[in-house]
C-alpha cells in the first residue's frame, strides 16, 4: 500500500498539491475577509434594530445530549492492511463521531480508539451493488460491472459501507437483517448530523463563510447547490480544493496504474485518501490562521459600526436604489418568463414529502405518549412513569424510532427541475428538513417533560389521575407543535425556493451587469467601503425582486388543508405565559426524582474518559434472538479476499478449482471461513474419542464437559467424526495363521510324511511363539465383546465424563490380564511379534508361528 502511494505521489506531485491548496485557500481567504466585515455589519444592525421572527410556542433545549451517548455495539470491520475482518466495539458519542475499539473493555478503560470516523460527506450504504455503482466511474475509461467481482468479500450477507468521494471507505457487516437496519439508521444519523456542521449560533463566522464560499464558486462558474458543502469549515475547504484537484490527478495518475481493474481502482482510492489527508491538514491550519486574523480586527470594526451605523445604512440604501433601477427591469422579465410558471410545481414537490414527514413526527410522539398512558393506567405509578419518561426524553435522537419520519422526506424528488435550475441533487433539502424535524420533536418532548413535571410536583396521584394529567399535557403540547411545525415548514419552503431560484437568476443576470457594477463602487465612502460591497448589494436586489412572488406562492399553499399549514394571519396567543420561564430550568432527571436514582439506566456506558459519571445511551443495545453476544468480545478474525477473479479470468479459476488441491501442513492452519466458524474458534475445543454404535450417534447434544484442569465448560457445539476401524474376529485370525504358507509349516509337513514328530521336538522357543499367538486371539475376543456393549453413551441431560489422567492400558480396570501388546492395540498400531527367549528383541516372522489346538484345550475351543 505504501509503495503504491510513494510511487505515484512523489515529491514533485506533493509540492504541486501543496501549491494548489495554498492558491485556493488564498483566493478564498481574500473573499472571506471581505465577507467577514459585511457579516459583522449585518449582525450589529440586527442587534440594534431587532428582528421580526415569530416566537416559538415550544421550549428549546440548549444541550440535549449532555451526558448521553448515541449508540454502541459490536461490528465486524474490514481491515485494508491485512484484508481480514475483525470484530470491533463501536461507540457513537454525542458528537456523532464513530470510534471503534479492540473490545468493550478497551473503551471502558478509556484506551485510545483504533480509529475515529467523521461522517461528514459520507454516504451509508447497505448493499455491495450500490457501492460498486458509485465507484464504477472512479477512473476514466473504466467501468466495472456489478457481477464481475467485488472489492471486499463480506463475511455475512448484511454489509454496511461508508462511501466518500475522496476519503477512505469503511466496510462493516453484521449477522442479521435486524442489526443491519438498526446500524444503518445510526450511520445515517451520524452522516446527517455531521453534514450540518456550520452552527447558526455563530452570527458572524457562519454567514461570512457561506457567503464567501458561494461567491468564490460563482466566480469559477459554479452556481446552485453543492453537495459537498458539508462538515466543518476546514472540511468544506478541503472539498473545495479537491473539486478541481481530484479530476486533474485522476487523469494524470490513472493511466499509469497497472494491474487488473479492481486493483487499479483500489490503488486509486488509496492515492485519493492520501491526497485528501494532505489537503485537509493544510486547510485546517490555514483556516485557523484566517479566523484569527479576522478576529483581531473585530474590535476595531465593531467600534466603527456602532459609531457610524446610521451613515453606513444611508450610504447602502443610496447605492441599492441605483442598482435596483438598473437591474429590476431585466430581472422582472426573467422572473415572469422563466420562474413564475414553475413556482407552484417546485413548491408542491417540496411540500408534499416534507409535510408527511412532520405529520409522522407528530404521530410518533403521540404513539409514545399513548404507550405511557397505558402502562401508567395498568398500575405502574410514578416509578413506571419515570422509567418511560427516561426513554421518551431522547426520542428525537433515537435514529431507529425516527427512521419512519426521515423516510417520508427522502421521497422528495425534483426530477425535471434539477437541470433547469442547476440543482445538483435534492439531498441538501432532504437533510435540512430532517434536521428541522429532529429539532421539532425534541422541542415537543422537552416541553411535555416540563409541563408534566410541573403538574406532578408535590402531588400524590393514582393511575387514573396520572392518565388525566398526561392527556392534558399532551393536548397542550400537540397544539403548540402544530403551530411551530407550520411556522418552521413555511420558513423552510421559502429558503428552499430561494436556494433554487436565486442561483439560476444570478447565472442569467450576472453576465449582463458584470461590466456595469464596478462603477457603483465609486458612490460608497471609502471609510464604509469594507461594509458595503457592490456584489452583495446586487444579490440583495435580485433577492428582493423574487421574494414577493415566493411569499405569495407559500401563502396560497397555506390555504390548502392537505398541508396542515397555518395562515400568516393566525397567531397563536400565548396560553402559557410562564412556560418560557420553565425553559430556563435544567432538564428533568426522572430517575433521580421519581425512582430514587439507585438503579443504573438501561444501556449506560462509560464516557470514554470524558467524565467519571456513567453516560446513558439513547439507542438500546442490540440483542439477537438467534445467538448471544460473542465471548469476550475479542478481535476475532475472518478471512479476506486475497484473489478475486476478473471477468475474463472466471473460466480459468473454475478450471483450477477442479484440480486437486495440496493439503496444507499442520504448521499452516487455515483461517475460519465464516462468522459461524468465528464463534466456533472463540471457545475451547476438546477432542474425545468415544466408541459407540450407530444408534448412539443421534443422542449427542449440548451439555457440559470437564477439562483437564477440573473446570467445567458449557458444551455448545458437538461435532461427530465417524472413523471406521476394521478389527478381525478370532476365527479370522485363526484361519489366517493356519492358512499362511510359512516355511515352518512346509517343514512340518515334510517331517510328518517321514513319520517324525512335528511339534514336540522343537523346544521352549517355539512354545513362546505359540503363547503369543494365543494371547492375540484372546485380545481380539475381548475387543469384540467390548464392541457389543457401548462403553460411553452421551445423553442430552448427562455430563460428559472427565478424561482419564493416565491414558495407558494400566488405567483400565476390567478384571482381566492386560498383556504388553494391548497397549499397542489400543493405540491402533500394528505391533511385531518379538522373540521373548532371546536377550535382544528381534522380530519373529509371523509365518514361522504355528498354533496347534489340542483336544484337551476345552476353554479355547469354547471361544
Amino acid at each position: 500500500m505504501g509503495d503504491v502511494i510513494s510511487t505515484h505521489l512523489d515529491e514533485g506531485k506533493r509540492e504541486m498539491i501543496t501549491a494548489r491548496t495554498r492558491q485556493v485557500t488564498g483566493e478564498f481567504g481574500h473573499v472571506y475577509e471581505q465577507q467577514y466585515a459585511v457579516a459583522l455589519f449585518n449582525s450589529v444592525r440586527f442587534e440594534i434594530e431587532g428582528g421580526g421572527a415569530p416566537q416559538s410556542q415550544l421550549l428549546h433545549r440548549k444541550n440535549p445530549l449532555e451526558d448521553r451517548s448515541i449508540f454502541s455495539g459490536g461490528l465486524f470491520q474490514y481491515l485494508e492492511e491485512n484484508k481480514r475482518w475483525r470484530n470491533r466495539f463501536v461507540f457513537v458519542a454525542d458528537t456523532y463521531n464513530i470510534s471503534f475499539y479492540e473490545n468493550k473493555m478497551a473503551h471502558e478503560r478509556s484506551l485510545r480508539p483504533k480509529g475515529t470516523i467523521n461522517c461528514a460527506g459520507y454516504k451509508a450504504l447497505t448493499s455491495m451493488e450500490e457501492y460498486l455503482e458509485l465507484i464504477s466511474t472512479s477512473l476514466p475509461g473504466i467501468k466495472a460491472k456489478v457481477g464481475s467481482g467485488q472489492f471486499v468479500k463480506c463475511a455475512t450477507q448484511f454489509p454496511l459501507i461508508l462511501w466518500h468521494p475522496y476519503a477512505r471507505h469503511h466496510y462493516f457487516c453484521v449477522l442479521t437483517e435486524k442489526e443491519q437496519k438498526k446500524w444503518h439508521a445510526v450511520l445515517q444519523d451520524c452522516v446527517r448530523h455531521s453534514n450540518n456542521g456550520l452552527s447558526e449560533e455563530c452570527r458572524v463566522q457562519t454567514p461570512a463563510f457561506t457567503d464567501a464560499m458561494r461567491l468564490h464558486r460563482q466566480a469559477q462558474g459554479h452556481y446552485g447547490t453543492w453537495d459537498m458543502m458539508c462538515g466543518g469549515p476546514p472540511q468544506i475547504l478541503a472539498n473545495l480544493v479537491m473539486e478541481t484537484l481530484h479530476p486533474e490527478l485522476r487523469n494524470l495518475i490513472g493511466p499509469r496504474l497497472k494491474g487488473k481493474i479492481q486493483q487499479r481502482q483500489r490503488n486509486w482510492m488509496l492515492i485519493s485518501e492520501a491526497v485528501y489527508k494532505q489537503v485537509l491538514s493544510q486547510t485546517q491550519a490555514q483556516y485557523e490562521a484566517l479566523v484569527q486574523a479576522c478576529e483581531v480586527q473585530t474590535s476595531r470594526l465593531d467600534t466603527v459600526l456602532r459609531t457610524d451605523m446610521d451613515q453606513i445604512i444611508t450610504s447602502k440604501e443610496h447605492v441599492s436604489g441605483k442598482i435596483r433601477a438598473l437591474v429590476l427591469p431585466r430581472a422582472g422579465q426573467l422572473l415572469r418568463g422563466s420562474v413564475q410558471p414553475f413556482l407552484s410545481s417546485i413548491l408542491e414537490a417540496l411540500m408534499e414529502p416534507t409535510s408527511r414527514g412532520f405529520s409522522e413526527v407528530r404521530d410518533v410522539f403521540f404513539r409514545e405518549l399513548v404507550e405511557v398512558s397505558k402502562n401508567t393506567l395498568n398500575g405502574g405509578g410514578k416509578d413506571k412513569l419515570a422509567e418511560h419518561m427516561e426513554k421518551i426524553s431522547m426520542l428525537a435522537f433515537h435514529p431507529v424510532k425516527m427512521q419512519s419520519c426521515y423516510e417520508k422526506v427522502e421521497q422528495l424528488n425534483l426530477e425535471g427541475l434539477q437541470q433547469r435550475f442547476d440543482v445538483s441533487s435534492p439531498s441538501v433539502f432532504i437533510q435540512r428538513a430532517q434536521i428541522l424535524m429532529r429539532e421539532q420533536m425534541d422541542n415537543a418532548v422537552y416541553t411535555f417533560e416540563h409541563l408534566l413535571h410541573q403538574s406532578l410536583e408535590g402531588k400524590v396521584q393514582g393511575g387514573e389521575d396520572l392518565c388525566k394529567t398526561i392527556h392534558c399535557c399532551q393536548d397542550r403540547v400537540l397544539k403548540k407543535y402544530d403551530y411551530d411545525s407550520s411556522t418552521v415548514r413555511k420558513k423552510f419552503f421559502k429558503e428552499a425556493l430561494l436556494q433554487i431560484i436565486i442561483p439560476y437568476m444570478l447565472k442569467q443576470l450576472s453576465p449582463s451587469f458584470h461590466l456595469d457594477l464596478p462603477r457603483f463602487q465609486e458612490l460608497i465612502f471609502e471609510d464604509f467601503s469594507q461594509f458595503i460591497l457592490v456584489e452583495n448589494v446586487f444579490e440583495e436586489v435580485v433577492l428582493q425582486s423574487v421574494t414577493k412572488d415566493i411569499m405569495m406562492a407559500v401563502k396560497d399553499a397555506a390555504v390548502q388543508k392537505k398541508h396542515n399549514l397555518y395562515r400568516d394571519s393566525m397567531i397563536l396567543t400565548n396560553s402559557d405565559p410562564n412556560l418560557h420561564l420553565l425553559g430556563e430550568n435544567p432538564s428533568v432527571d426522572w430517575a433521580t426524582q421519581f425512582r430514587g436514582g439507585n438503579e443504573e439506566p438501561e444501556g449506560a456506558l462509560g464516557g470514554g474518559g470524558q467524565s467519571s459519571r456513567r453516560r446513558r445511551q439513547v439507542v438500546s443495545m442490540i440483542q439477537l434472538d438467534e445467538m448471544g453476544p460473542l465471548p469476550y468480545e475479542s478481535c476475532l478474525e475472518v478471512p479476506g479476499v486475497d484473489f478475486i477473479p476478473e471477468e475474463g479470468e472466471i473460466e480459468e479459476v473454475e478450471v483450477k478449482a477442479q484440480e486437486p488441491k495440496e493439503q496444507k501442513t499442520p504448521t499452516e492452519p487455515d483461517s475460519p471461513d465464516s462468522v459461524q466458524e468465528i464463534c466456533y474458534h472463540s471457545k475451547p475445543v476438546v477432542e474425545m474419542m468415544v466408541s459407540a454404535s450407530e444408534e448412539d450417534f443421534a443422542v449427542l447434544t449440548n451439555g457440559t464437559g470437564t477439562l483437564k484442569d477440573g473446570k467445567e465448560e458449557e458444551v455448545t457445539l458437538i461435532t461427530t467424526v465417524v472413523e471406521e476401524m476394521h478389527r478381525k474376529s478370532p476365527q479370522e485370525v485363526n484361519e489366517q495363521l493356519v492358512e499362511t504358507g510359512s516355511p515352518y509349516q512346509e517343514a512340518e509337513g515334510g517331517l510328518q510324511e517321514k513319520g517324525e514328530p512335528a511339534i514336540e521336538g522343537k523346544g521352549e522357543e517355539d512354545e513362546a511363539a505359540i503363547k503369543n499367538a494365543i494371547q492375540e486371539i484372546e485380545i481380539a475376543v475381548q475387543e469384540e465383546d467390548g464392541e457389543r456393549i457401548t462403553e460411553c453413551v452421551v445423553d442430552s441431560d448427562a455430563e460428559l465424563a472427565p478424561p482419564l489422567v493416565d491414558s495407558s492400558p494400566s488405567g483400565h480396570d476390567d478384571g482381566g490380564f492386560q498383556p504388553p501388546t494391548n497397549e499397542a492395540l489400543n493405540e491402533g498400531k500394528a505391533q511385531p511379534i518379538l522373540d521373548a527367549l532371546k536377550t535382544e528383541d528381534t522380530v519373529v516372522d509371523p509365518g514361522e508361528v504355528v498354533v496347534v489346538l489340542e483336544p484337551g484345550d476345552t476353554a479355547l475351543h469354547n471361544e
